[in-house]
C-alpha cells in the first residue's frame, strides 16, 4: 500500500511565512492545471497497474481555492484513475474558502472524509501581521459548516514563536482551539525560510520574534494541554484523539513508499525519490505532450535509506524499531549507530526501551539537532 500526496499550488493570498510551491491565483490556468494532473495520475498509474493507494491528501497552496466545479472535477479524476479503495482521504483548507457549506458539501459526497484547516492564530491582530486573510470567527464557522455537512475527522494547525506573540497569547489560542473538541491538531514553531516576507524583515532587522525560552514555554504548553484534554502526542508536532492519528503523515514518518502528483510535488517510491517539475508551466508542458512531469530523480543510496529511516521514525513518540530497521537494511543498527546512540543516551535525547529507539521529553525540543546526528558521511 502506498499513500498519494496531489499539489494544488494556487493560493488567493501569500502568507508572509510560506515557502511551499505556490502562486497567486489570479490570470492562472486553473482549469488546465485540473486537467494535466488528471492526465499526470493516468499516466504514473499505467507504470504501476498492481499498485494500491492506501491514503490520499490534497495539499497546497490552497486546494479550497479552487472552485466547486473544478473541485468535482479533480475529484472524479481521482476516483477514475488513482487505484484508491477507501482509506483517509485528506483535504487542506482554509477558513475563508469555508463560509457556506457549497465546497464543503462537493468533498464530502466524493469520499473526502478528513480536513486540516489553517488556522494558525486566534488572535485578529497576529493574523494579520502574519498575512493571514481569514479572522477567528471565520474558523468557527468553518468548523460548523464542516460539521454540518458530515466531517468528524477534522484538524487544525497552530503556529507559536510569531511576531510579537506571548505566552499568554499562545495559550489564549491553545484554549480556543482545544474547546472546539477536535480529533487532531499540529502546532509548529515558526521557521524562517529562505524567499518568504519574514526572512527579508528579519535580514533588514525588522522582526521581532519571541525568544528561544519563550518558544520551549509555549512548546511544552502545548504538550501539557493537549495531554490534560485527552490528546495524546504521537509526533513532535502532532497531537490526537485515539484513533485519529493522520495515517496519510505515518506513511512518510515510517519511511514508507507514496506519489507525489501535481508541481513541484515529491515522491518517494521503494529506494526511487523523484522531483517534479514546480512553475506551472513548466510543469503542464511535458504532460500536454503526454509525458510525465519529472524534472529529477535520485536512487538514494543506502545509507540515506538508513538515515532518513532513523530521523523520520525518531520524530513520531513510537520511534524506531531495531528489529525493523535490521530487517530493512540487513545491518545490526549497532554496527551502523551504536555510538551515536550511546551518546545521545548519555546526553539524555534518546532512550531505548525494549526494542524501540524514542526521542527522550528533552529530547523532543532538540529533535533537529538529534537528527543531524544520525547523518552519514559514508559506509
Amino acid at each position: 500500500m502506498a499513500g498519494a500526496y496531489i499539489h494544488i499550488p494556487f493560493c488567493e493570498h501569500i502568507c508572509y511565512y510560506c515557502d511551499f510551491n505556490k502562486v497567486f491565483i489570479e490570470g492562472q490556468p486553473v482549469d488546465e492545471y485540473v486537467d494535466m494532473l488528471i492526465r499526470e495520475f493516468q499516466l504514473v498509474m499505467a507504470e504501476y497497474p498492481d499498485e494500491k493507494i492506501e491514503t490520499i491528501y490534497v495539499g497546497g497552496g490552497t486546494p479550497t481555492t479552487l472552485s466547486p466545479a473544478q473541485l468535482q472535477r479533480l475529484l472524479d479524476g481521482i476516483h477514475q484513475y488513482l487505484p484508491y479503495e477507501g482509506g483517509e482521504f485528506t483535504f487542506e483548507a482554509n477558513p475563508n474558502d469555508l463560509q457556506d457549506t457549497a465546497k464543503l458539501q462537493v468533498l464530502k459526497d466524493n469520499g473526502d472524509n478528513r480536513l486540516s484547516i489553517g488556522v494558525q492564530s486566534f488572535n485578529d491582530d497576529i493574523l494579520k501581521k502574519i498575512g493571514r486573510v481569514h479572522r477567528s470567527a471565520d474558523v468557527y464557522r468553518a468548523i460548523a459548516n464542516a460539521r454540518q455537512v458530515g466531517f468528524e475527522n477534522i484538524s487544525i494547525d497552530l503556529i507559536f514563536r510569531l511576531p510579537q506573540q506571548s505566552e499568554a497569547d499562545f495559550m489564549d489560542s491553545l484554549k480556543q482551539a482545544i474547546d472546539l473538541d477536535l480529533p487532531h491538531y499540529s502546532t509548529y514553531s515558526l521557521i524562517l525560510e529562505k524567499k518568504t516576507i519574514f526572512y527579508n524583515l528579519m535580514r533588514q532587522g525588522k522582526l521581532r520574534l519571541p525568544s528561544q525560552d519563550v518558544e520551549a514555554h509555549m512548546y511544552q504548553n502545548a504538550i501539557d494541554s493537549f495531554q490534560q484534554a485527552g490528546l495524546e502526542q504521537y509526533e513532535i508536532s502532532n497531537f490526537a484523539k485515539p484513533g485519529y492519528q493522520s495515517a496519510h503523515n505515518l506513511t512518510y514518518w515510517r519511511n514508507e513508499k507514496y506519489f507525489g502528483f501535481g508541481a513541484g510535488a515529491y515522491g518517494y517510491l521503494g529506494k526511487d525519490r523523484y522531483h517534479n517539475f514546480g512553475p506551472i508551466q513548466q510543469y503542464l508542458e511535458p504532460l500536454q505532450a503526454h509525458k510525465v512531469p519529472v524534472i529529477e530523480r535520485h536512487v538514494l543510496p543506502l545509507t540515506e535509506q538508513m538515515e532518513e529511516e532513523l530521523f523520520l521514525g525518531l520524530r513520531t513518540m513510537q520511534g524506531v524499531s531495531i528489529k525493523h530497521f535490521e530487517e530493512k537494511f540487513r545491518y545490526l543498527l549497532q554496527n551502523i549507530y551504536g555510538e551515536t546512540v550511546a551518546n545521545q543516551i548519555e546526553k539524555g535525547y534518546l532512550k531505548q526501551e525494549g526494542d524501540w529507539l524514542r526521542l527522550t521529553e528533552s529530547g523532543k525540543f532538540l529533535g533537529n539537532e538529534v537528527f543531524q546526528e544520525f547523518l552519514l558521511d559514508s559506509y
